[in-house]
């Protein structure tokens, strides 16, 4: 079976093939004071196109199975992975499934991976040299621990996402699930690969990371995005420094109030490229918020909202706080699979929102 992936050129760097490969944990059970992990899932083959960037699951079965035995598994890790392509083999022979126009067939060979990433990537705005360039920039592997495989899934669809021109992107992830780690490596990925709005090869790319508490700004800016070194500044004290890339910021901070006018307006309405909020269901999701005016100014940017409770959750649970709105009448909503909640998580450790969600409990929480 292996050979034969290698025939097709998987395995010839920079292509890879991860075989036996673990990408969950398992979902921990509680029975009682007792916690035990159940097995996790596992794929016999994933073909990567680079070592951050796979495009299909190869499940293989013994060779007196027939050759369909494996297909409905390897579907069901395609779908949980996020891939397009699914493969089952018994050794001798090979049937496909293609998510992209949903033809399963039975085929002489697999694809080799240029074949792979042409079908997946055609007809769409991923094609250019620079797209092609961010979307196979690698992530940053320093600190030794690599992407949960649903950060991973986060991570090139947000990346996708701002290559296809969706301007507004709100990124949904459960509590714990490693939000900042993933807006880390999506700047990471954008700010290596040279990517700006305008395409301007001269720059690289400048973000601003806005919350509405300091924690939330330094924690970020001092550990996870650390090794940006002296791109990073916090925007503080009322001081618009300019030249550097990487910005943070509180609302407060950059705000207009009683006292001075709003210091965002020291940067044009298009300085940045890209502007992180985390928990944007909070401040300026209202319409009728003062620190809403600083999206608004830099209209011209890519926003991506990080959130762990986005308005159709609260209102599903019946959340009866005030009335936010999305980021832009037109966003873009960008959600992770639901797969790590039961997958890497505790059950019953979630907001009484997300435990209503997913069926824990049967009373929707008036308020959390």
């Amino acid at each position: 079976m292996t050979p034969a992936i290698q025939a097709a050129g998987w395995g010839d760097s920079p292509f890879e093939i991860a075989e036996q490969r673990s990408f969950t944990d398992g979902r921990i059970v509680l029975t009682g004071r007792t916690a035990k992990r159940r097995e996790g899932k596992r794929a016999d083959y994933l073909l990567r196109y680079r070592r951050d960037l796979t495009l299909a699951v190869v499940e293989a079965k013994p060779y007196k199975a027939t050759v369909g035995d494996g297909l409905q598994q390897a579907k069901d890790y395609a779908e949980i992975l996020g891939l397009k392509f699914a493969y089952a083999t018994n050794g001798r022979e090979i049937i496909e499934f293609d998510f992209l126009t949903g033809i399963e067939q039975k085929i002489d060979r697999y694809p080799t991976p240029d074949e792979l990433w042409h079908r997946q990537t055609i007809g769409t705005p991923l094609t250019s040299a620079v797209a092609v360039k961010t979307m196979l920039q690698s992530l940053n592997h320093s600190t030794g621990k690599p992407p949960r495989y649903y950060q991973e899934i986060a991570i090139n669809r947000t990346v996708s996402a701002i290559l296809s021109g969706q301007k507004r992107i709100l990124l949904t992830m459960a509590t714990g699930t490693g939000k900042t780690p993933t807006a880390f490596h999506i700047v990471w990925k954008l700010w290596t690969s040279g990517w700006n709005k305008d395409a301007d090869p001269t720059r690289k790319t400048r973000v601003l990371f806005l919350a509405d508490r300091n924690i939330l700004v330094d924690d970020p800016k001092d550990k996870t995005f650390a090794i940006f070194g002296d791109a990073r500044w916090k925007i503080e004290n009322g001081d618009a420094v300019k030249g550097r890339e990487i910005y943070f910021a509180t609302y407060q901070a950059i705000a207009e109030d009683e006292r001075r006018p709003g210091l965002y307006k020291e940067y044009s309405p298009d300085y940045f490229d890209l502007v992180v909020i985390d928990e944007c269901h909070r401040g300026s999701s209202r319409a009728d918020s003062t620190w809403r005016e600083i999206l608004e100014w830099f209209e011209p940017a890519f926003q991506l909202g990080l959130t762990a409770t986005p308005l159709g959750f609260k209102k599903w649970c019946g959340w009866r706080g005030s009335n936010p709105r999305p980021l832009a009448s037109e966003a873009n909503t960008l959600s992770t699979e639901l797969q790590p909640q039961t997958e890497g998580c505790i059950v019953g450790g979630f907001t009484k929102c997300d435990r209503y969600n997913r069926g824990l409990i049967s009373t929707p929480p008036d308020i959390f």
